[in-house]
């Protein structure tokens, strides 16, 4: 066979037997990771590329006769109901019988399931044909990560049954994860403002089947109800007032007790407050900014790259700093109320982070340019809100700040 001479040529090759397939879920899982191939590659908005594309597809085959092109085009329009064109397309009369079926489903149950820190949760949903010769009842499975802010994965399949059985097991062996029923209109809104991120991203998660899936997962999550106004969470940094009340509220506490985070001197308060404010300012670089959600993934995040990219720590900071962080994680999983498991694994990780954090700080090879320059400013005695003692030492270094930019 002539190799195909246009990407649309290449679709209708590779669809060229999905008249075979035995229903209309198997022709939306082909038609979908076919559509996978532009999402993945797209350089800019991801789902509006797939959007232009199918547009371009419904277009330049309008004339096709044959089955298979009848078909893929019903299953695009299916998928891509947005798409220029795909309100005109009519299956023809050579449609498998399934084709009436495609995209017509409904909702069945909705789950969502996470680990007890907030680090990711999963929403999974489950749909059945309005005509069983759709195909199986199915599951639509959403990982939203919370510490990157994306969907970091989606997968479409079935049955639905073991779907849902399988991660009810596995939950309910696993003290630190939960499992409980969603409102269908909060998995739209949680998944979709994470997944418009997802399509943005110049690199996609290197695993799972985020590409393949998204469009048969984006047709289904369209049939969710619409979260009303103002019930998506506000996922806003805390305001100057909040930052103070939480840290008055932490410092009078039990935890900052335990962790003798109550010091006298006037170097030590400030060395307190400063590793304090850097705990709030990490916390609210977060997407889904939140100051009490501490694991161990997120103090590794904070304690072994944030805070060496971004500040700059006197021996007095970086001494007290593990301390902190305890005692504030510790406090944060009280206010959470977490189970005392999950508070204890997140303490042993940050003790088992110090001989790192350590070494990172002397070395000082995560450093940022910037944190590394005012890092040897103070190094050099010289006041970073000094402008004649700060322009003097630029012009001293002049020579070493061009070598080291080069």
């Amino acid at each position: 066979m002539a190799t195909p001479q246009t990407p649309y040529d290449a679709v209708l090759h590779a669809a060229r037997d999905v008249t075979r397939l035995d229903t209309a879920l198997d022709a939306e899982m082909l038609g979908a990771a076919l559509l996978g191939s532009v999402y993945a590659v797209a350089e800019t908005d991801r789902d509006a590329a797939v959007r232009e594309f199918v547009a371009g597809f419904l277009a330049a085959t309008s004339r096709r006769r044959t089955a298979a092109a009848r078909t893929i085009r019903s299953v695009f329009a299916a998928l891509v109901p947005d798409a220029e064109g795909a309100a005109r397309v009519r299956p023809g009369t050579l449609a498998p019988a399934w084709s009436e079926q495609l995209g017509r489903v409904h909702l069945t149950g909705t789950w969502s399931y996470g680990d007890v820190y907030g680090d990711q949760t999963s929403y999974l949903a489950t749909f059945a044909y309005d005509d069983a010769a759709g195909g199986p009842e199915h599951a639509l499975v959403a990982l939203v990560d919370h510490n990157i802010g994306i969907t970091k994965d989606v997968f479409v399949g079935g049955p639905a049954e073991r779907i849902v059985g399988q991660v009810r097991e596995l939950v309910a062996t696993d003290e630190l994860t939960w499992f409980r029923e969603e409102d269908p209109a909060r998995m739209r809104g949680e998944v979709g403002r994470h997944l418009a991120i997802t399509d943005g991203l110049g690199e996609l998660p290197a695993e799972g089947s985020l590409a393949t899936d998204r469009a048969l997962a984006g047709a289904r999550l369209a049939l969710l109800p619409l979260p009303a106004p103002g019930t998506v969470r506000d996922a806003r940094p805390l305001s100057g007032d909040e930052r103070t009340e939480l840290v008055r509220a932490f410092l009078a506490s039990p935890e900052a007790a335990r962790f003798a985070l109550d010091p006298s001197d006037d170097a030590g308060l400030a060395s307190l407050h400063f590793c304090l404010s850097l705990l709030l300012d990490h916390a609210a670089s977060f997407p889904d900014a939140d100051p009490l959600r501490w694991s161990p993934t997120v103090a590794e995040l904070f304690l072994l790259d944030w805070v060496h990219r971004r500040a700059v720590l006197d021996m007095d900071d970086a001494a007290m700093l593990p301390r902190v962080l305890r005692g504030w994680a510790a406090y944060a999983a009280r206010r959470k109320g977490l189970p005392a498991a999950a508070s204890a694994r997140t303490d042993t990780a940050i003790e088992e982070m110090v001989p790192e954090f350590a070494r990172l700080y002397s070395t000082g090879e995560r450093r940022s340019p910037a944190t590394a320059a005012v890092a040897q400013l103070m190094a050099d005695g010289v006041d970073p809100d000094d402008p004649a003692a700060l322009d003097a030492w630029i012009e001293a270094n002049r020579h070493r700040l061009a070598d080291e930019g080069a």
